[in-house]
Order: structure tokens, then C-alpha cells, then sequence
């Protein structure tokens, strides 16, 4: 979805009947752009041989109020893009400001006895950005959408960061106003966790842009480290507390800790604190964290244990 700066963009309604088909109700413009007005229409059969090189487009203000586009009027500020022949109404104008922001009319006219309005109220069309939700390791496809009301002066979309160059295409919705699409994608990896990642469509003729944004969750425990309380050289038998520490999404649910003998992983116990005796005879340790999504292992720690000496005193007799 995409936000609307007032000052930038305007509103430009167009209503229409049943005879009037594929024709958005509301169209979003720049200030400054020109607007491609999607419309096709449809007569009663006995009126379909007067549609001919006479017909013209008129696009007025109301039914009876001011013309504001006459396609038989090359001064106009505008183009007749459709076919009135083939039923294809579809107008550009040019150079959109904000008092233009009103409800029209289309009306056809043509050198005989054909002469319609019409004016009726088609469904809204909708523009809804995909919400993700991705793993680690998994391939990622990002989509960023935005209108474009003037097929002249389509936007440029643009991701932030870079995470790769995005393949981008121009496409019609089903009431014939266009989009700029572009799909990005890339591996998830841990660097992207927390990171917000950006899409921006600029337009020219405009000071601003419109964004919309996805947030990465990623789900298996990185970083995963243990700390030692109280850190340094420590004397056989002292209490000692160990902590292990991962980051994660959803959160760690499990710690289990273990000692590394040789080539064997002798367990130790479960929890992210772990309180032990300093002791000489143990060899390094590590901690595993796991969640629903994976697991994530400490590299080896080893305490700096010192030997407890006791001196025995000795007593010569007289």
C-alpha cells in the first residue's frame, strides 16, 4: 500500500453506468502529471452502426457544466487513446493540478443521432503490498507495487539497502489503470535479522515519493556465546556461573550445556545459567540454544582454574 502526500497528489473521480465498463471510480495523480484514464463503453445494438469517424469523446465537469476534454479539439490538453469505433474510450490528460480535482463525466457524440452520458459507480480498485514472513537460508521474493496514472512517466522503483537488482514490469489491473512492479530476490541470511528493507517509487514532476516496507523475522539462534561470572583465573572449588546467549526468532525455548572430551559430548545440564565448581579436571565447555526453527552452538570455552596449595607447618621440639 502506498501513502498520498496533499500536496502532491490529487483525486480524480470518474462516474459512470452500465454502459460504461472497466473505468476506476477513483484514479490517484501527480501534481504536474498527466493521468491515462482507462474507459470502454458499450450501446444498445440498434445504435452500434452510428459509431463511426464522426463519434468524439467529451469528458465534462457534470452532466450539463463545462467541457474539459474535446477530442475533436487538438488544443485541448489531452489525447484520445482508445477507439471510439471499437468502444474504447480511454483518455490521457495532461499536466493534472489540483483544482482539477472533481468528479467527471464522459459523454460520446457523434454526427447523427448518437449522443450519450454516462455516469454510474464501479467498484474501487485496491492496491495491497504482500506481508512476509521468511527463514533463514530460505529464497526470498519481495514485491513492491505502485500506480501509474501517467503511462508516460511511469515511477522508478528503487530497494534499500542494495540486496540486489530488482526485475521490474509494468501491468494492468483489471479496471485497466496500470502498475509499476518490481520483485526482488535474494537468501535470507542472519545479517538481514531486525533490518528493515525498503522499497521507494519516485516520480518525476513530484518533490516526494511514496514507500512501502517489509520486516525480515528470522528465526534460527545465531550468535550463540557464553559468558563466565566471575571472568578470569578462578581457584579450584569457587563457585562459578555460566550464561549462555543467543539471538533468535522466536525466542530460545532450550539451553543444554555440555563438556567436550575429546571427541565426546558429555552433557552438563539444561538452562541458559548453569552453576558448576571450578575444577581442573574439566575439560572446555560450550551451550546449545534451539527454538522451533533450529539450533545454534557456543564455540568451546575453557576456565583458567588455579590449584588450591595448603602449607603445612612444621615445628622443630627443643
Amino acid at each position: 500500500m502506498y501513502n498520498c502526500n496533499k500536496d502532491l497528489f490529487l483525486v480524480f473521480q470518474v462516474p459512470c453506468v452500465d454502459s460504461l465498463g472497466l473505468i476506476p471510480q477513483t484514479i490517484e495523480v501527480l501534481k504536474g502529471s498527466c493521468v491515462t484514464i482507462p474507459c470502454s463503453f458499450d450501446v444498445e445494438d440498434q445504435y452500434n452502426v452510428n459509431l463511426d469517424k464522426t463519434c468524439k469523446a467529451l469528458w465534462k465537469e457534470s452532466t450539463i457544466g463545462p467541457v474539459v476534454f474535446d477530442s475533436s479539439n487538438p488544443q485541448q490538453k489531452g489525447q484520445l487513446i482508445g477507439d471510439l469505433i471499437k468502444k474504447d474510450c480511454t483518455t490521457t490528460l495532461n499536466d493534472m493540478q489540483p483544482q482539477n480535482n472533481k468528479v467527471y463525466f464522459f459523454r460520446l457524440e457523434c454526427d447523427n443521432r448518437l449522443k450519450y452520458n454516462f455516469d454510474d459507480d464501479p467498484p474501487r480498485p485496491t492496491l495491497t503490498p504482500p506481508t512476509l514472513k521468511v527463514k533463514e537460508g530460505t529464497s526470498v521474493s519481495l514485491n513492491c507495487s505502485a500506480p501509474a496514472p501517467c503511462l508516460s512517466l511511469p515511477p522508478n522503483l528503487t530497494w534499500s539497502p542494495g540486496l540486489g537488482e530488482g526485475q521490474e514490469t509494468l501491468q494492468e489491473n483489471q479496471d485497466k489503470t496500470k502498475v509499476k512492479i518490481s520483485v526482488l530476490n535474494f537468501n535470507a541470511s542472519h545479517l538481514h535479522h531486525g533490518q528493515e528493507i525498503s522499497c521507494t517509487a519516485v516520480y518525476r514532476k513530484q518533490d516526494g515519493s511514496t514507500e512501502s516496507t517489509d520486516h525480515f523475522t528470522l528465526n534460527s539462534p545465531k550468535g550463540t556465546t557464553v559468558s563466565v561470572s566471575p571472568s578470569g583465573p578462578v581457584q579450584e572449588d569457587t563457585n562459578v556461573t555460566l550464561t549462555c546467549s543467543a539471538n533468535a526468532n522466536p525466542a530460545v525455548k532450550n539451553y543444554t550445556w555440555y563438556r567436550a572430551d575429546g571427541g565426546q559430548e558429555t552433557f552438563m545440564g539444561t538452562g541458559r545459567v548453569l552453576n558448576i565448581k571450578a575444577s581442573r579436571e574439566r575439560g572446555p565447555f560450550f551451550c546449545r540454544a534451539a527454538n522451533e526453527e533450529g539450533s545454534g552452538r557456543s564455540n568451546n570455552t575453557q576456565m583458567d582454574v588455579q590449584c588450591r596449595y595448603r602449607l603445612k607447618h612444621l615445628h622443630k621440639c627443643r
